[in-house]
């Protein structure tokens, strides 16, 4: 079986979760004998094919040309056009290809090509829609209603879109009038291979860099962007320092909403308690992770919560919101806590529930491990995955599937 994967990043080319999924799951899928070939933009002179293993090719499109100050969709379609003319050209070099795999839009027109060209069957991973990162409402702009209809059209051709979360598989349903046999469910992995061994003495000196061992340190990471919900979380802060007065909050991440987010600190006059450290390389994430008391993640949508797996697995008590998949992931008082949503009262109380209850909090630190090695293993979600691609080969092959 011979899979085209594309990618709009991966690996050193990484701005958020979804590059780090495609960068565990060829591998396992490579590792189960699926021979994948990942295709990706990069934005200076192209590397040389990377030949991880066997089964696995990495190959670079120059996207160098691409005006880095477009828009998203235009600068999209730009590369989907150089993707389409390099994948076309491995096609004929690799001898052809039985399933093309797409992750979200950002690669669609690319992916939409090339099945109409060589008439093979196209999945789609959806890992967020442009109506969910709106919360359902009306679409602010004309950018906006331009992604929508990428998304819908991607939907149309694709023989099956894949969700990480039963929250997702719900939300395509309903945007998208899709059909159950049209969905499938594979979660996103954590690979408890790559937790490094971190010694209470080195995480000591670690957290020292930010608070004194005896106070509280409360980490959170994620783009800067209204959704993340970190304007919840630090709205929190005054009713947790009521009872901390010496706790920290580390927001680490960059975007856009980074000065708004400051100008709330500033109004609360907690800039001694709020630090952002921007971007920061995931070793220095991890290390976070594991140093601090708890990790907070307030979003007001999030497709699936990887970065609550990530925390988990580096035994952070969780503090989540009840919303999409964060609520799959998380079992409220077995493997974490969970608040309400946009509810500034409710996440302080989330955060001084771990604080307050050390004992329970590493409790659920320890189901949480077991959970993640039952369920999240990036070897259970490639077996998964390449179950549902013999399926649509099949399928395809028989006539069964037309698009």
């Amino acid at each position: 079986m011979k899979i085209l994967m594309l990618s709009w990043e991966f690996p050193p080319c990484v701005t958020g979760g979804l590059g780090r999924h495609v960068a565990e799951l060829a591998p396992a899928l490579a590792n189960e004998g699926v021979e994948v070939h990942v295709m990706a933009p990069h934005p200076s002179p192209p590397l040389p094919t990377q030949k991880w293993q066997n089964n696995l090719s990495i190959h670079w499109v120059d996207s160098a040309a691409v005006d880095a100050q477009a828009d998203i969709y235009t600068r999209a379609s730009q590369i989907g056009d150089l993707m389409a003319v390099a994948a076309n050209a491995l096609w004929s070099e690799a001898g052809g290809f039985d399933l093309i795999h797409v992750h979200d839009w950002l690669v669609a027109f690319a992916g939409i090509a090339l099945k109409t060209a060589h008439n093979r069957p196209l999945i789609a991973t959806i890992h967020a829609t442009e109506q969910g990162r709106w919360r359902n409402q009306p679409l602010p702009d004309d950018l906006s209603r331009r992604i929508d209809s990428v998304e819908k059209e991607l939907s149309r051709q694709a023989c099956c879109m894949i969700a990480c979360s039963h929250y997702m598989v719900g939300e395509l349903i309903e945007q998208f009038s899709l059909s159950p046999d049209e969905l499938d469910m594979i979660p996103n992995g954590i690979n408890l291979a790559k937790r490094p061994r971190h010694f209470a003495y080195h995480l000591a000196e670690f957290k020292a860099k930010y608070v004194s061992p005896e106070q509280p340190l409360i980490f959170s990471v994620g783009r800067l962007v209204y959704e993340k919900g970190f304007h919840v979380l630090i709205g929190a802060m005054p009713k947790i320092l009521a009872e901390y007065p010496h706790a920290k909050l580390l927001i680490a991440g960059k975007g856009p909403l980074r000065d708004y987010l400051q100008n709330i600190v500033h109004h609360l006059r907690i800039e001694q308690r709020v630090h952002f450290a921007g971007f920061i390389s995931d070793e220095e994430r991890d290390m976070l992770f594991a140093a601090a008391n708890c990790a907070v993640f307030p979003s007001l949508y999030e497709p699936f919560g990887i970065v609550a797996l990530e925390a988990m697995a580096h035994n952070c008590p969780v503090v989540v919101s009840k919303v999409g998949g964060f609520a799959e992931v998380v079992t409220h008082k077995e493997t974490g806590t969970i608040v309400y949503p946009d509810n500034s009262d409710s996440t302080a109380w989330g955060v001084l529930e771990v604080l307050n209850k050390p004992q329970a909090s590493a409790e659920y630190v320890a189901n949480a491990h077991q959970m993640i090695v039952r369920q999240y293993s990036w070897q259970h979600i490639a077996r998964q995955t390449k179950a549902l691609y013999e399926q649509k080969i099949g399928r395809w092959a028989s006539g069964q599937v037309s698009r």
